[in-house]
């Protein structure tokens, strides 16, 4: 069975106030579902990161494994993310593997 990790984002800065209400310091927790609350204009942005993350790979350009720091699309906040691979205790089963 295939692992899969849980992706924790971070919102770490914002140039302007989101229009969504993000916060620096924000955190959502995605697993298996659309985390509750996040515009979707920035997780469809960070979503290909977030499964590489998911699916246990990593960034060429970043040296610390398991972690990447994104943007959303809107150009006049800025907000930035970091998204973090965390640890597994077991491989996750989901409907995937029905």
């Amino acid at each position: 069975m295939a692992k899969y990790y849980d992706v924790k984002i971070t919102l770490v800065s914002q140039l302007k106030n989101c229009p969504a209400g993000h916060k620096v310091g924000d955190e959502f927790i995605v697993s298996n579902k659309t985390p509750a609350g996040m515009c979707m204009g920035a997780f469809c942005s960070l979503m290909p990161y977030i499964q590489v993350l998911k699916f246990g790979g990593a960034f060429f350009w970043v040296k610390e494994e398991g972690v990447g720091t994104m943007c959303c699309p809107d150009p006049n906040v800025v907000n930035t993310f970091r998204l973090q691979r965390l640890p597994a205790s077991e491989p996750v089963h989901d409907s995937y593997d029905d």
